[in-house]
């Protein structure tokens, strides 16, 4: 498979052929959600650019030292811009150091590769400051910037960037690559590959960590059982949900995903389900409450999220989305 990745093949085809032709843009922008394999679709274009030994134009062997340190993510000409604990923003000052990095002349790599993860983190003053860089771009120094969605960048960036838009993994197609090239169960590669709603690396981390499988199913019983409570029970829940505001911003989206199952199966629609072992639950919501209030719910999920990365206190919106939730 191109680039030894879980789908993705056009895009990794695409980065090739700019490497084998020598027409590599400045900065590259990938999108898609978190676990789509954003980062490791953009080290191996770190990889391919400064191999020492590629197969073809624009291969990387992934077993020469080069190779091997990008993948660790430890090579002198790679730099790694990301938010730092218990900051969630990407600050100025970070940009600033990034700009005196790759002012200088690569270290032993054909080009300096600056990697910028989850860039909507980045401040305003941040962006901005990016900006120059973007363009004004050295010689020998590729940007490459990764982000959910446009939606969430200053235009002034998007339009400045190669685009290439990652999409979710035929649920099939992932399946079977994680058989084959993880050596994974069939029906443990299965169930991951539809909970991880076709994210190959957000099914590969749920593999190599038991404890998020294990999290996940205490969320959904918690949450099954909170429709039922009275608003004592949901409170008491939400205040100790908000004391890891961390947890609390991981939890959201997997309660959001069940109701997303809800509304797939109110409407009838043949997408797979996300949360395949929770097939009567799914049955019995969508029975009890529709399509309508299973959109509802996942609006009032997502804008807590929003609502909690925006620091606002996160007790108070918990308790809100407490009793804006249904009741069985």
């Amino acid at each position: 498979m191109s680039w030894d990745l879980i789908g993705h093949g056009w895009a990794a085809d695409l980065l090739a052929e700019h490497i084998a032709k020598q027409q590599l843009r400045h900065a590259y922008l990938i999108t898609g959600p978190q676990g789509i394999g954003r980062r490791t679709l953009s080290l191996r274009l770190a990889q391919a650019v400064n191999c020492l030994r590629p197969p073809a134009p624009g291969q990387p062997c992934q077993a020469c030292s080069s190779c091997r340190q990008i993948e660790r993510m430890q090579h002198p000409d790679l730099s790694i811009v990301h938010s730092e604990p218990p900051s969630i923003e990407i600050k100025i000052d970070q940009i600033r150091m990034l700009q005196r990095t790759l002012a200088l002349s690569p270290y032993q790599a054909n080009y300096r590769v600056a990697l910028l993860l989850d860039f909507e983190e980045a401040r305003e003053n941040a962006a901005n400051a990016l900006l120059k860089t973007l363009e004004e771009p050295a010689s020998r120094v590729i940007l490459v910037l990764t982000a959910e969605s446009i939606e969430r960048l200053p235009p002034t960036i998007v339009s400045r960037c190669e685009h290439l838009r990652l999409r979710p993994v035929p649920v099939e197609q992932l399946s079977q690559s994680l058989q084959s090239q993880h050596h994974i169960d069939p029906d443990v590669a299965r169930k991951l590959a539809h909970i991880s709603a076709g994210r190959p690396g957000y099914a590969i981390e749920l593999e190599q960590d038991k404890q998020r499988l294990d999290q996940r199913i205490t969320w959904l019983d918690d949450h099954y059982r909170l429709l039922g409570e009275n608003r004592v029970e949901r409170f008491a829940y939400a205040e100790t949900a908000a004391k890891d505001k961390e947890s609390l911003r991981a939890l959201l989206p997997i309660w959001a995903s069940l109701w997303r199952d809800v509304a797939l199966q109110a409407t009838g629609a043949s997408v797979p389900l996300t949360n395949i072992d929770r097939q009567a639950e799914i049955t019995t919501l969508a029975e009890r409450f529709g399509l309508h209030v299973a959109m509802s719910v996942i609006q009032l999920l997502e804008h807590t999220n929003e609502l909690i990365d925006q620091y606002v206190n996160a007790r108070l919106a918990a308790e809100v989305l407490m009793l804006d939730l249904p009741r069985r």
